[in-house]
């Protein structure tokens, strides 16, 4: 597994340095020579983690304590404009656990994805997370579902603002 942000951090680096004449974010009197750069980093991360799931154990709720894997992808774009793009998506794979009270056997599911951008006409930035702990028997799946936008126009003015968030048992 490699770190992303120490590398991410080393790629800006690299692209500040191409650019010896002025800032990076500098749209104006900008080198010709200064070129947009791409990266996309696709790693694993291991986890080892407990969750409260409160709807299992006839609604008493459990701890389960869930490993695996979880596959990551990120994916930044600085324009030759200054602008700044990163893209990042995140989805279990085999995450598995026990339930720390009953011994019930649990499966992670779903799925985050964000985005981020800013620049000139200012800041975007959108969250989706569905998160799913899915029990043995009814009653106990854990489901997560998060949406939040936000938006800043170049001024620095809140433009739009979303923040949902929802959990359920079934």
């Amino acid at each position: 597994m490699k770190p992303f942000f120490p590398w991410l951090a080393g790629a800006l680096l690299l692209a500040a340095c191409e650019n010896t004449d002025g800032p990076v974010a500098s749209t104006i009197d900008q080198p010709p020579e200064f070129r947009a750069l791409q990266v996309t980093e696709n790693t694993v991360i291991p986890l080892d983690f407990f969750v409260f799931v409160s709807c299992a154990a006839g609604g008493a709720g459990e701890l389960v304590h869930l490993t695996g894997n979880l596959h990551a992808l990120f994916h930044v774009t600085i324009s030759n404009s200054g602008n700044f793009s990163l893209k990042e998506h995140f989805q279990p794979q085999g995450v598995s656990g026990i339930g720390q009270t009953t011994g019930a056997k649990y499966q992670a599911t779903g799925g985050t994805q964000d985005r981020l951008h800013f620049g000139r006409v200012g800041v975007v930035f959108t969250l989706i997370n569905n998160f799913r702990i899915i029990g043995q028997g009814p009653g106990n799946n854990f489901l997560v579902h998060e949406t939040f936008h936000i938006t800043v126009n170049a001024n620095g003015t809140l433009t739009s603002f979303v923040d949902g968030f929802k959990v359920e048992c079934k």
